[in-house]
């Protein structure tokens, strides 16, 4: 199967400015907790760029502006930047206070006295924090991450920050923050999003250890979170801030540290996907001098001194063993946040690798993307909707397929509980690889009426692979010429229709796929909410072609088929629309709208309970 290009990918590309930046991320201290000194800083940026193998690994991300050790002197990663001719993704720790923001600021403004527009010429750009907002989250606070910051507090660090270059050599460098695709995927960090010029997401398939996250899964994992961000991140630039696959440590669920997994991700998602075309800093170059690490994600191992780093990696960087074929099985998405979120933030010990990076800028253990993953459930009708978007593969298919002459049974739901989700689901439902996810049951199904029968049904819970919509575009009666662009939201009214695009891998091609719609109560949701007014139900017609950001309520495609709908919608049900066999490489569109007096307007979302309209595959 061809790997899916993504069109938030390209998307992002085409807004990447002509320099891309390539390098790794570096530790304000080593393994062992010792400062990194500015001699060992220019051996790592010069081995990075004598890497054999590889090339172009000229720039360098790091966490703190402060040298480790004291209170607010300028790092010494800035001055052997400026020596080596490596370029820098500039961080300042923003989860220790206003206090610790204010000794940032010195350094930074130090930095800029000694050096001016040297030091100018070398930032790339400039993080305010560093997975702050995974932090605070449930998930965060599950895998006892440490010390974050809310929304409010980083989007302030932000301005302040930029008011602080004003008027400097470094005026006009993009200003953002640096976080989890979860903690991007969450609608209540949008503030963020709205104060950043750019957006730092890291993604750590091997630590979203609640699903299947086999080295044969991680590419569709990487790509869903990274799609997931880039839809979130609206307008604003996304880079790669943090990802890698470990070369020793424990097993994660499937995922298995090998340093032949980790040249297989290296192959797959930086050669294939990133490297040259997306601002990507690796996670890492060099974690394992003195002490090695567990999990240890370093692309060379430990010379014989702090500045004796070695140039011949641990496994072949060249990319010419880089496939244009995806794994078979690399299809699945990533279930819930809780999911991702308890395997990718706890990833390696949250409060371990948050803890280490506060102290010295150096995230060797802990803190991952996975459990970060976990707020991520809710951006993914989020961002799923207006444009997980992006989500889209190039060769998406549709439930049921279109015009293939397959068929689709279509069903609904009578009455049906919905497991209580407050302070996190039950995890009892089994699902591939052994790991499990929140219990939500169906008790009773019926038919309804269809021209012809088709495979069983797959169950409305989300217990196993299934896909999110990568679109939703509201078309409103009102405004009948109007684009109303995409949404987050799910709106169903008497004088608006929401139309959702599925993209379904091509590797599920011949499995079964189910149309279902999710409407927990309120009072069950964790991170999504939802407005429900009137009664009535809704209709569900499959279009003949999906819809785009600017199709309005006259330019809607024709009906291929009206696959009906339940008569009462009301909270705490799940319903099955429509199953049949999927089918590969076709993009589809359901056009949902109200009956009776029905007026929801929902945050596609899921994270537990999920909410809103998702394909189940099986």
């Amino acid at each position: 199967m061809h790997f899916l290009q993504s069109t938030a990918l390209a998307a992002t590309v085409a807004t990447v400015s002509a320099q891309v930046y390539k390098g790794f991320n570096y530790g304000a201290s080593d393994s062992a907790g010792a400062p990194v000194t500015q001699d060992a800083f220019e051996a790592q940026f010069n081995a990075a760029k004598n890497l054999v193998g590889t090339s172009g690994f000229t720039s360098a991300r790091i966490f703190t502006l402060i040298q480790a050790g004291t209170t607010n002197t300028p790092s010494d990663a800035i001055q052997a930047a400026i020596n080596t001719d490596t370029s820098l993704l500039l961080g300042l720790w923003a989860s220790a206070g206003q206090t610790n923001i204010d000794n940032e600021l010195a350094a930074l403004s130090a930095a800029i006295s000694a050096n001016g527009q040297q030091f100018a010429d070398a930032v790339a750009a400039i993080s305010v924090g560093s997975e702050d907002l995974y932090r605070i989250s449930p998930t965060g606070i599950e895998n006892m991450s440490g010390v974050g910051a809310g929304p409010d507090v980083v989007s302030n660090f932000i301005g302040q920050v930029k008011q602080a270059i004003t008027n400097t050599p470094l005026a006009g460098k993009p200003v953002g923050h640096v976080d989890t695709w979860t903690a991007w995927v969450n609608g209540s960090n949008s503030a963020v999003i709205d104060a950043a010029d750019f957006i730092g997401t890291d993604a750590y398939p091997y630590f979203q250890d609640t699903m299947a996250n086999s080295i044969d899964d991680a590419y569709s994992l990487f790509l869903s979170a990274y799609d997931q961000t880039v839809a979130a991140a609206g307008n604003k630039p996304v880079w790669v801030t943090e990802t890698g696959w470990p070369v020793s440590g424990d097993n994660r669920n499937l995922a298995e540290p090998s340093t032949s997994n980790a040249q297989t991700y290296w192959d797959q998602v930086g050669c294939g996907k990133l490297f040259d075309q997306v601002n990507t800093y690796w996670f890492t170059l060099q974690d394992a001098f003195p002490n090695t690490p567990s999990p240890s994600f370093g692309v060379v191992g430990a010379g014989s001194s702090a500045v004796d780093v070695p140039t011949n990696p641990l496994y072949n960087l060249s990319c010419t063993d880089a496939s244009s074929e995806a794994p078979a099985s690399a299809s699945a998405l990533p279930a819930s946040a809780d999911q991702a979120s308890s395997a990718q933030a706890g990833g390696n010990n949250g409060a371990q690798r948050q803890n280490t990076a506060e102290q010295s800028g150096q995230f060797s253990t802990g803190s991952s993307s996975a459990a970060k993953a976990t707020t991520a459930a809710s951006t993914t009708a989020a961002q799923g909707a207006p444009s997980p978007s992006s989500a889209a593969s190039v060769t998406p298919s549709p439930v049921g397929g279109q015009g293939s002459g397959s068929t689709e049974t279509v069903q609904s739901t009578n009455t049906v509980t919905i497991s209580s989700c407050p302070g996190g689901c039950d995890k009892t439902a089994s699902v591939t690889g052994g790991s499990s996810v929140p219990s939500t049951l169906i008790t009773k199904t019926s038919a309804l009426p269809s021209a012809s029968a088709a495979p069983s049904g797959c169950p409305a819970s989300l217990s196993g692979t299934f896909e999110y919509p990568h679109l939703i575009v509201p078309v409103s009666k009102d405004q009948p010429d109007s684009a109303q662009g995409t949404s987050f939201n799910g709106t169903i009214s008497s004088s608006t229709s929401s139309i959702f695009n599925f993209d379904i891998p091509t590797s599920d091609n011949g499995k079964t796929c189910t149309l279902v719609f999710l409407l927990p109560e309120q009072s069950q949701l964790t991170t999504s909410a939802y407005s429900l007014s009137g009664s009535g139900g809704f209709d569900v017609e499959r279009l003949t072609s999906p819809a785009t950001e600017q199709t309005t309520y006259n330019s809607v495609p024709d009906v291929q088929s009206d696959l009906g709908g339940p008569a009462d919608v009301v909270a705490g049900q799940e319903f099955v629309i429509a199953s049949g066999a999927c089918q590969g490489g076709t993009r589809i569109g359901y056009k949902v709208s109200a009956t009776g007096s029905l007026d929801l307007n929902y945050f596609q979302d899921y994270n537990p309970s999920p909410i809103g309209f998702y394909v189940t595959v099986c």
